[in-house]
């Protein structure tokens, strides 16, 4: 339409109000960002449509609700009254999402509170629901679509219905969409090849959902598949647990937040190494649906099995020759695990060398599945023959047979992957300052005696231990702090939480003390029991493990006198707790007199980020510790 025959443009008295809530139950507050509204004027004065750039509200607490201001509505004498929905930035590092799902239809009457689509961030997936009434005319941006970027239009809404027909599409979207997302889908991993070829084959198919593996951390990028808790054709409620996932955390459980039923299970228990996104799942609204949606994916075999290592027609031609003369080193180790007769295993690798490819594919079709002992015995020909008939790859493998029960592989879970990753690139990239000072544990002993006989309260060494570090920490705050390293400075926190170090059968765990310096030893030994034992069964939640301010790590009931922990980054500071041994040194006397006396002693080391920490605050921080123990019973007040 020429730009003449556009009148003034006019901004409706309330702009479309959107909300987006977070699957997950808790997240941090994010900062609003302003909306940006520009018009622009041709040469002769005449204005051109305005356009939006969305924006996101407050992220508040436990609710997690979202509200942004989108969309922008405007009179002419050809177009109706509409509103232009564009991708939201539900999250600060959100550049681009994906359109997991519509939940409403073209045409479809719009009410406040409905959903509108399932939007998969780089967080975490979210409802998109609508706060005003309305009316969906048209979806510019369909199912599927990935990488949308933010402020792309993604929908066009309009108050009467009778205006749906006469809606004008925003240059950029549409068709544009579409080409977009099916060139990058070319380009893409086999796993998102897999998808897209699972989307082609669903046109025809009733009314279903496909669940992706979510992002249940803010650092995962991969998971596994604990344990399925319900079944294919099970009926689904609201906050049922789908499945068990094992995050880079801990295992977590998935609940489901619609009613249905679940009609395929397309990643089985036990699965490693999900990709965020992937496809786990297919659930319907009607159980009559089940059995078609269910044959539809099940002939779809790519998204449960891996395909063949041979690409290209040169190999296939090589599989037919059974006959090698070498080994790789990987293959060997393959062979002698899963008992298979080298001899019948196809050779594709250069001048006839098994590849570890070769072996894998052997093992999923079943060639070679004879044991070699079983074929040794067999065969009983002297030594002569065997050298003659024998190959170079053979002799070699017989050669490690003895080193194959030499050792044992053990998988390594997703917890001591993330462990390892950090704890090289704390050691790494974060300088570590080392101070070190013995406090007399008597006074804490008869404290913690004193409790039990006299209150009936039982409490642990490492429960003091707890409180007396969080004294210090309020009374030393250059201590509570962490290095923030987009600014390139020390940020001081004002709560005092304490993480506390949980060895668990999966990695070490580290659940937090939320403002320890304000509670009570009693309060304190309650929820370090509690928090321990859900640590160590997996079923801590994200907001239990995330964060704090500073960590304890206590070897004391192991006899270990000292020893330096690794930072927890963003932290600036762990203390190393050892165990209390009894020393004989000189005791002033009531008299004035220096004599010989036990007393028992604990070694504390105090782990600190020298960017943040320096020789002064880390001995303050000792200093304050020293105290605290010294007279424990000031912690009461």
């Amino acid at each position: 339409m020429a730009l003449s025959r556009l009148r003034n443009p006019v901004i409706s008295r309330a702009p479309s109000l959107l909300r987006a809530r977070l699957f997950s139950s808790t997240c941090r507050s994010l900062p609003c960002s302003s909306r940006v509204l520009s018009s622009f004027a041709d040469v002769e004065g005449t204005l051109s449509r305005t356009t939006s750039v969305p924006i996101f509200g407050r992220l508040h607490g436990h609710s997690s609700k979202m509200k942004s201001r989108i969309g922008v509505r405007y009179f002419s004498s050809a177009d109706p009254l509409q509103t232009v929905v564009g991708m939201p930035a539900l999250s600060p590092t959100m550049s681009q999402g994906n359109i997991a799902k519509w939940r409403k239809k073209e045409g479809d009457k719009i009410n406040v509170g409905d959903v509108l689509c399932d939007i998969e961030t780089d967080k975490a997936t979210l409802e998109f629901e609508s706060l005003e009434e309305g009316f969906l005319a048209k979806i510019l941006v369909p199912e599927g679509s990935k990488d949308v970027p933010v402020g792309q239009p993604i929908a066009i809404t309009v108050e009467d219905p009778d205006d749906i027909k006469n809606v004008s599409i925003p240059a950029g979207s549409g068709s544009e969409v579409k080409e977009e997302t099916s060139e990058k889908s070319i380009g893409n991993e086999e796993k998102k090849q897999q998808t897209s070829s699972l989307k082609t084959n669903t046109a025809d198919l009733p009314p279903h959902f496909v669940l992706g593996m979510p992002a249940l951390s803010p650092t995962m990028s991969q998971g596994n598949i604990a344990k399925w808790r319900k079944q294919e054709g099970d009926k689904i409620e609201v906050g049922d647990v789908l499945c068990e996932i094992e995050t880079d955390k801990a295992t977590l459980e998935f609940e489901s937040l619609e009613e249905g039923f679940l009609a395929k299970i397309l990643v089985p228990d036990g699965s490693k190494d999900v990709a965020v996104g992937q496809p786990i799942a297919v659930t319907v609204e009607d159980p009559n649906d089940i059995e078609s949606v269910k044959t539809s994916f099940s002939g779809d075999r790519m998204l449960q099995e891996d395909k063949p290592v041979q690409h290209d027609p040169t190999p296939k031609t090589k599989a037919q020759n059974t006959s090698f003369s070498r080994i790789s080193p990987s293959a060997k180790l393959l062979i002698v695990e899963h008992g298979l007769d080298a001899s019948s295993i196809p050779a594709s690798g250069p001048r006839g060398t098994i590849l570890k490819g070769d072996v894998l594919a052997a093992i999923k079709s079943g060639i070679g599945s004879s044991k070699i002992s079983s074929s040794k015995e067999k065969q009983t020909p002297s030594p002569q023959v065997k050298s003659q008939t024998g190959s170079p790859g053979l002799s070699g493998l017989k050669s490690t047979l003895p080193q194959a029960d030499a050792y044992e592989d053990l998988p390594n879970s997703q917890i001591r992957k993330v462990i390892a990753t950090r704890l090289l690139e704390s050691k790494q990239s974060t300088p570590h300052l080392y101070l070190s000072s013995d406090v007399i544990l008597d006074p804490l002993l008869s404290f913690r005696k004193e409790l039990k006989e006299n209150f009936d309260v039982k409490v642990s060494v490492n429960d003091i231990v707890v409180k007396v570090v969080a004294m210090a920490l309020r009374n030393v705050p250059e201590a509570n702090a962490y290095w923030d390293v987009k600014k390139g400075e020390a940020l001081f926190s004002d709560a005092v939480d304490i993480s506390i170090a949980v060895a668990t059968d999966k990695g070490l765990m580290t659940p937090i003390i939320r403002n320890a310096d304000q509670k009570s030893i009693s309060a304190i030994s309650l929820e370090v029991k509690e928090l321990a034992e859900r640590a160590r069964a997996g079923k801590l939640k994200p907001n239990e493990f995330q964060g704090g301010t500073f960590s304890i790590s206590n070897l004391g009931m192991f006899p270990v006198d000292h020893f330096c922990a690794i930072i927890n980054p963003p932290q600036a500071g762990i203390l190393a707790v050892g165990r209390g041994n009894q020393v004989v040194e000189p005791v002033v006397g009531a008299d004035g007199i220096e004599k010989p006396g036990v007393v028992t002693k604990m070694s504390l080391t105090l782990s600190a980020d020298h960017r943040v920490f320096d020789g002064h605050v880390g001995g303050a921080f000792l200093a304050a510790l020293r105290s605290n123990f010294s007279d424990i019973r000031r912690l009461l007040l």
